[in-house]
């Protein structure tokens, strides 16, 4: 079991008596608490799945001791502790943290602390209230405050579910052999005999759904060139469950069908100008990771040369515009099981990734995130980068099998020319080398990414062959100039401009062309003599010889 979100390895070196870290444990326990829980696991090294062979735990009291220290150190943290056996018949502690759903765990000095990703991350003060909204967006699902008697449902909306569930190549056999009122119960439609918020929202009759506090409501606008209104769509009569919405905004906005039409030899392609499965992911986004404790409709606005989706609330905390792709938590968790269940929404964690691929394949800039105040907006741009781009992508998605991650790294690629590995990992939020690796995938082994120099100043480009191969014409640009030209450019710009500092000669040869690559650069012709260096550090100029 790796380190995730979920799930925390210590060795079993961490339980060292009376010289324990138990504020350091304390911590872990308030960030999966507030999180979505967790286990943490003593005795097994990170990047194992076993702990090590003929591993005993001695102190068989060392449960009781962990959940003790636990209990002193931390408020609204619930925790179970066990001495596990492995398949390994080795031994190793299972600490497992309780989701704390409706209040905010701390240590008992006052401290706030969450999951993300893998990493246990700080709380500052003015995040509170934002946590606490995502704790009452948890709650609200579950809630049974409007005592609507679960016999009192749209029996429509009622067995449409039913008869999705059980057709679902999502769900198990053992689920679909359940009961009517069983199902119901599993999907946390009801509970104690009335039908729960999200039962009201899915299968409830069109008055109570109305008398939530704030049902879903999507308002579809068309702007002109001069972002006047002259279309509108509103779905907000509260006769629709959330498929029912999904399917309005798919099927009744002519919009989606608008493509260009792209030569690929004796054939044509059509390429839509907002691709459907992008729609679909963004919108149910939209309705799955709102926040339904706040007022709000959902608003799908067409430009003439956008597409923006705005979202009431603001992200789940942990998740930001520049993580979106790599981190995901669900605020709305049955709502969001429900939605993928039915095979409505792609698994936990990939839905951006989709996004990306689709766009990217299109030859389209990769979606913006905006986290404002009060909303999360979502824009598409309806422009193409070039006919070229979808080509390349169309040609590398045939020819070779490559997956989301590889298609998205490629895409990012052909319409930039070349990355360098801190840009990329940028882009893609890697921190780590093995990260950036897994996006990259197999396309160096395919040589459809060539890869020159080293560390930080690692440079990724397309390669050329490929490119020439699938007559594709990229931008004019510097990135991928040949070391030799480089060297050429440098000696005619420091002739022309004696004296010159590093960032003046980077300037004017060109800002596009990697940095380290021309310091990398000029520190060779120093070393070989070509040029002749004063001063250092900052004050460092360059002369010819």
């Amino acid at each position: 079991m790796e380190e995730n979100k979920n799930t925390d390895h210590k060795s079993l070196r961490f339980l060292k008596g009376a010289k324990t870290n138990w504020d350091e444990l304390a911590k872990d326990c308030v960030c999966f608490a507030n999180g979505s829980g967790g286990l943490i696991l003593i005795g097994i090294e990170d990047g194992n799945k076993l702990p090590p062979p003929n591993q005993k735990i001695k102190d068989r009291n060392a449960p009781d001791l962990i959940q003790k220290h636990i209990a002193q150190r931390t408020i609204n943290v619930g925790v179970a502790v066990t001495i596990e056996t492995a398949e390994n018949n080795s031994e190793y502690i299972r600490l497992e943290v309780f989701r704390n759903a409706q209040t905010i765990a701390s240590t008992t000095d006052g401290r706030y602390y969450i999951r993300v990703h893998d990493e246990c991350n700080p709380i500052p003060p003015d995040e509170m209230a934002r946590l606490a909204a995502d704790k009452n967006a948890f709650v609200w699902e579950e809630q049974i405050t409007k005592r609507v008697p679960s016999n009192r449902y749209d029996a429509e909306k009622r067995q449409g579910f039913l008869n999705d569930i059980r057709r679902s190549s999502r769900v198990s056999s053992f689920i679909k052999e359940m009961t009517d009122d069983e199902l119901l119960d599993y999907y946390f439609f009801q509970k104690q005999g009335f039908l729960t918020n999200l039962g009201i929202l899915w299968i409830g009759n069109r008055q109570d759904r109305a008398s939530l506090l704030y049902p879903p409501a999507i308002q579809v606008l068309r702007y002109n060139e001069n972002e006047e209104k002259v279309w509108k769509l509103l779905l907000d009569d509260q006769f629709r469950n959330p498929k029912a919405l999904l399917n309005s905004v798919l099927n009744d906005v002519p919009d989606w069908q608008e493509s260009i039409e792209v030569s690929e030899g004796m054939f044509r392609k059509n390429i839509q100008f907002f691709p459907l499965e992008v729609v679909r992911e963004l919108v149910v986004n939209a309705l799955v990771h709102r926040t339904y404790t706040m007022r709000g409709d959902i608003f799908i606005n067409i430009f003439h040369d956008r597409l923006e989706i705005h979202s009431p609330g603001r992200l789940p905390l942990g998740v930001t515009p520049k993580n979106i792709l790599s981190q995901s938590i669900r605020r709305n968790e049955h709502l969001s099981k429900v939605f993928y269940d039915l095979g409505l929404m792609e698994k936990e964690g990939s839905g951006y990734d989709l996004v990306y691929a689709q766009l990217l394949a299109s030859g389209k800039p990769i979606p913006e995130v905006k986290d404002l105040d009060d909303r999360v907006v979502v824009i598409v741009q309806k422009q193409f980068v070039s006919k070229q781009v979808i080509r390349l992508m169309d040609r590398a998605s045939s020819e070779f099998n490559l997956k989301q991650k590889e298609l998205i790294t490629l895409g990012l690629l052909a319409q930039q020319q070349s990355y360098n590995a801190t840009e990329l990992s940028k882009i893609l939020n890697q921190n780590k080398e093995q990260g950036l690796r897994s996006w990259l995938g197999k396309l160096l082994d395919y040589e459809i990414v060539i890869q020159s120099g080293k560390g930080k100043g690692t440079q990724y480009a397309v390669n050329p062959e490929f490119i020439r191969q699938s007559q594709f014409k990229g931008k004019t640009s510097l990135k991928n100039i040949e070391d030799h030209r480089l060297e050429e450019l440098i000696y005619k710009d420091v002739k022309a401009y004696p004296e010159s500092a590093f960032g003046d000669i980077h300037n004017r040869i060109g800002k596009e062309i990697n940095k380290h690559k021309v310091r990398r650069t000029i520190k060779s012709m120093v070393e070989s003599g070509n040029l002749k260096s004063t001063g250092e550090r900052r004050w460092t100029r360059y002369s010819i010889e």
